[in-house]
């Protein structure tokens, strides 16, 4: 595949995982993310790659820090809001709505394995834990 082409927003909402992979390339990677009410994203560690996330619906608060864990900073977004995090900065996506969180994720450079679904956060935690870089 050259590249990805298609409707994100459906592609987005129609998702019913807490995370697949629908597009790896050599230096950037597309997810999306399903996350349910009051759930949280990441358990910790500060990434090595910068992020673009996208909330296509729901309502989320956003935290970031300087250190895992350390929370030095936090938003409260929606739909249609974006979020840019530099590479090696702490941050959690928590839902804080009652309904699910429907996300989309540009990392760069690949995050994970191309193809990766993860049904559950639960299943991406263990995958995570025994792929650590």
């Amino acid at each position: 595949m050259l590249g990805w082409v298609g409707d994100i927003e459906s592609t987005t909402l129609e998702n019913g995982t807490f995370r697949t992979v629908v597009f790896t390339g050599e230096h950037a990677q597309l997810t999306v993310m399903r996350l349910g009410p009051r759930g949280g994203h990441r358990p910790g560690g500060a990434p090595r790659d910068g992020q673009f996330i996208r909330i296509e619906r729901g309502k989320a608060r956003i935290e970031f820090g300087r250190a895992e864990g350390r929370i030095d900073a936090t938003y409260d977004v929606e739909n249609d809001w974006a979020i840019v995090i530099p590479a090696g900065v702490w941050h959690n996506v928590v839902n804080t709505g009652t309904e699910e969180l429907k996300l989309y994720s540009i990392y760069s450079p690949p995050e994970h394995p191309a193809g990766t679904i993860h049904r559950t956060k639960a299943e991406a935690a263990a995958a995570e834990r025994s792929h650590k870089r």
